[in-house]
């Protein structure tokens, strides 16, 4: 008989151990192995059944054992110790606190926003799909660690992501958990009387959506959830933040209204209640939150004495802008129709001219549909400061959007790049910090550098030691998962003896787990399957595949692909050295990373914005086996792994391409991987490849940390976006004035040219040394010389005379004449022989415009 109502009832701790309740409440123990330990040791066996989750176990333990415990002094003391060190954390100076008071003259932000629709933290908090929930859960907490001062803002979606199980035909079946806000970690914003604190949002033709607000501690950082499922809602209203990305087109917007415009909301009632500092800074990850601009614009403009083209100008200032796809296709793109419906007087921003809003995400550009309304687009309208998620990725999306910026070469449109990094306390094992320690190292401490290269000098048996004690545990949780997984597609216990011997803990093994859209090509190592079954059953070499894997519920051709490695991994002959194992989360891939030998990645080259998964892979000890694309692109050494050669002059998704490809995986698997793992010398240890682990370790290690990330986050983009915020607002009438100058320079920009340009000391024989004296003549119309500035444009050029990567020389004032003319001079030393060139260039100036190209406007000779 099936319950009509859940709820869950919390646990009422004994005194002596009221602590457990606290560290159970903020979310620092899912990285933190001494509280994981302490909750462990309240009952072991229940730690596992409730998938390590404390609230969960708190409320299972019996009343016997939490008076035995409470008896116990050793382990009473062992809580008030982690407790004391939870308190310390959470207010204790950190890198952040330390850095500010030691340059008090630069711009450390009071607190910033960081916007996202999903965030993976831990499992037990399932709000979180893929590779971008993933990157946001890392980010805030590397700026826990860092002590940066971050509030995150996203939905609390009551079925979170689907449960993946397979079927008897290995078919991808997904389930829907309803998740009991009160079974979670997290806590109701609530006002000083008690009552919940709640954000509403105007829809069109019905009353106010009312959303109310959940707190999750991660660490020192706050995350505010906003969930509409309540009972002061209409039940259409309460299914708003049923799902991550579910529904249909029209409940994506009102999903990406709330999460922008209530999410804006949700940041001042909380600062209201807590006293916590307004935001300086606002993030945006991704454009699914790109309405938070537009409900600040509104904000500035309620009073009346604020225009839209001044509160645009304040709120770009200081608002960061992340595109994380480089494909068209990962881009929300709604009917122009529609968002127009859910905005003005009767929708979410009462006030804002719906028409200057539809132009922030219209495609107006050659090529773009003006019928529909892009997220992503807005997002870069709205932010003064935009990055990739890798170098290779920033040159993508600067070809991608080159659009809003025409007049431009890609090198210049404003989009900058921050390599994605990972979280290591959550993702690291245990074991494998303990190598680096025990050499003197700090996992904890400031000099990450440090602590890496201490991995320098581990002995090589305890490094394979460690590795083969690993990759024992992802065998025997693998065997666990498999059998799970068979007995749910209908298996008799009779048919599943075979799992005992599934998976060898001194085999070579490879993992691959990713989402499974077309372009990261899961089936790829099955293009010749002979020859992926003489990989795995090489009788001196073989070679094991852990695969995991999520299809979205919609893509039936992912479903397909999923199908046809499932049914390849089935077969008697080899399913002991390939697996599938359903459900990939947070939980699964801790024990995935650690175990693994090798990490394969082989999407199509270049639609990887970074894949943080090899990174995980790297700080465990695993080398990467990788298409260049993503960040091994841009940080790969034959010391980290092997590049998968990739044939980008071919078409994408040709067989020939993909033929191509696959056969390098499987030469480099036979002639280079397998043989170096099965070198050992007498003592059973592979030197070179342990020689690559440590070089991992120590070179690469620092690099792909989310500190790192999150400390080139600050220093590049956010800083500088509270500065020029902080300067913008110093300046009496400064938005007005500046929003009064762009539109004054895009209304006379039509009167702008370069007419005329002299060069001189360039004779018939031009020979390294010599000087290049250029004049340009140039008409600014009704502009002053202060509004631009005149770029002479030099270096090398190609065989059709186009300029690469040229060197930027500002032309100095000389004379101006009647008629808006004027003479700029500058002068250069030609230093490198071969081809070379120039031209002169007039862009605008303003001392709070960021990039050349932010106006989209130049004048070229």
């Amino acid at each position: 008989m099936r319950a009509i109502r859940r709820f869950t009832v919390r646990p009422v701790l004994p005194d002596a151990l009221a602590g457990l309740g606290e560290l159970a409440a903020n979310l620092r123990w899912s990285w933190h192995p001494p509280t994981q330990a302490l909750f462990a040791q309240i009952d072991p066996a229940g730690w596992l059944a409730v998938g390590h989750d404390p609230l969960r176990l708190l409320g299972e333990v019996s009343a016997e054992r939490w008076a035995e415990l409470a008896a116990d002094e050793a382990y009473v003391a062992r809580v008030a110790e982690v407790r004391a060190d939870l308190a310390s954390y959470l207010t204790g100076e950190r890198w952040y606190q330390r850095a500010s008071a030691a340059a008090p003259e630069q711009t450390w932000p009071a607190s910033i926003a960081y916007f996202s629709p999903e965030f993976g933290i831990t499992a037990v908090l399932p709000q979180y799909s893929g590779g971008l929930g993933i990157l946001a859960g890392d980010h805030l907490k590397a700026a826990s660690d860092l002590g940066a001062p971050i509030v995150g803002v996203g939905l609390l979606y009551r079925h979170g992501y689907f449960k993946q199980a397979l079927s008897r035909e290995a078919w991808q079946v997904e389930s829907y958990p309803v998740l009991d806000p009160d079974g979670l970690p997290i806590s109701l914003l609530r006002e000083e009387d008690g009552e919940r604190a709640t954000v509403t949002l105007s829809l069109p033709g019905g009353p106010g959506l009312l959303a109310q607000v959940w707190v999750a501690s991660v660490g020192r950082v706050p995350l505010l959830l906003l969930d509409t499922d309540f009972e002061a809602n209409p039940e259409q209203y309460r299914l708003v933040t049923d799902r991550l990305y579910g529904g249909n087109t029209e409940h994506r917007l009102r999903q990406e209204l709330l999460l922008g415009v209530g999410g804006v909301r949700a940041l001042r009632a909380y600062a209201r209640i807590t006293g916590a500092p307004a935001p300086e800074v606002f993030h945006t990850n991704e454009g699914h939150a790109g309405f938070l601009g537009v409900e600040r614009i509104r904000e500035l403009t309620a009073g009346g004495e604020v225009d839209f083209a001044t509160a645009l100008e304040i709120g770009r200032t200081s608002t960061v802008f992340t595109t994380h796809t480089p494909v068209p296709a990962g881009i929300d793109r709604f009917p122009r129709e529609l968002v127009e419906q859910h905005l003005g007087d009767q929708g979410a921003m009462p006030g804002v001219p719906v028409d200057l809003v539809l132009g922030l995400g219209a495609e107006d550009y050659d090529g773009g549909d003006p019928g529909v309304f892009n997220m992503a687009v807005m997002g870069f309208r709205l932010a003064q400061r935009a990055n990739g998620v890798s170098q290779l990725h920033g040159h993508v999306s600067r070809g991608m959007f080159n659009g809003l910026w025409p007049a431009f070469d890609e090198a210049e449109v404003p989009i900058t790049s921050i390599t994605n990094g990972v979280h290591a306390p959550t993702w690291v094992a245990p074991e494998v910090l303990a190598l680096g320690a025990a050499q003197g190292g700090d996992p904890e401490g400031d000099d990450t550098e440090a602590f890496w290269a201490a991995f320098d000098k581990v002995p090589g048996p305890d490094v394979w030691g460690t590795k083969r004690a690993l990759r024992e545990r992802l065998v025997a949780d693998a065997r666990r998962r498999l059998r799970k997984s068979w007995e749910k597609r209908g298996a008799a216990p009779a048919e599943l003896g075979w799992i005992d011997e599934a998976l060898d803990p001194d085999v070579l093994t490879i993992g691959f787990a990713r989402r499974v859209p077309s372009y990261k090509r899961l089936t790829l190592m099955l293009r010749d399957p002979e020859r992926l079954k003489s990989l795995l059953l090489h009788p001196e070499r073989p070679v094991q595949l852990v695969v995991a894997g999520k299809a979205h519920p919609a893509d039936d051709g992912g479903k397909r692909l999923i199908q046809e490695l499932v049914r390849f991994a089935d077969a008697e002959d080899v399913r002991h050295r390939i697996v599938f194992l359903p459900n990939y989360d947070i939980a699964l891939a801790q024990p995935l990373y650690p175990g693994c030998d090798v990490w394969l990645n082989n999407p199509l080259r270049p639609y990887e914005a970074c894949g943080t998964s090899g990174m995980k892979a790297s700080l465990n000890g695993g080398l990467n086996l990788s298409i260049l694309d993503g960040w091994w692109d841009e940080w790969y050494e034959p010391e980290f792994g092997w590049p998968i050669p990739s044939a980008d002059g071919l078409e994408d998704y040709s067989d020939k391409r993909d033929d191509l490809e696959a056969g390098a995986l499987y030469d480099l698997i036979e002639n280079e991987v397998a043989p170096r793992f099965y070198d050992v010398d007498s003592e059973g240890v592979p030197l070179r490849w342990v020689e690559m682990l440590r070089h991992t370790w120590a070179n690469l290690g620092p690099k792909v940390l989310a500190t790192r990330m999150v400390r080139d986050y600050i220093e590049r983009l956010y800083a500088p976006a509270a500065a020029y915020s902080r300067s913008l607002a110093a300046v009496p009438d400064g938005a007005r004035s500046l929003a009064e100058w762009k539109a004054r320079v895009r209304g006379a920009w039509s009167g702008v040219r370069v007419e005329h340009v002299e060069a001189h000391g360039v004779g018939d024989v031009t020979e390294v040394g010599a000087g290049l004296s250029v004049h340009s003549y140039v008409a600014l119309g009704d502009l002053a010389p202060d509004d631009v500035e005149v770029q002479l444009l030099h270096g090398r050029v190609d065989a059709e005379d186009d300029l690469r990567d040229p060197t930027v020389t500002p032309l100095r004032l000389v004379e101006s004449y009647d008629g808006g003319r004027h003479r700029f001079d500058g002068d250069i030393e030609l230093g490198r022989p071969g081809p070379f060139g120039y031209t002169v260039r007039v862009v605008p100036k303003h001392a709070l415009v960021v990039a050349p190209a932010e106006l989209g406007v130049v004048a070229l000779a």
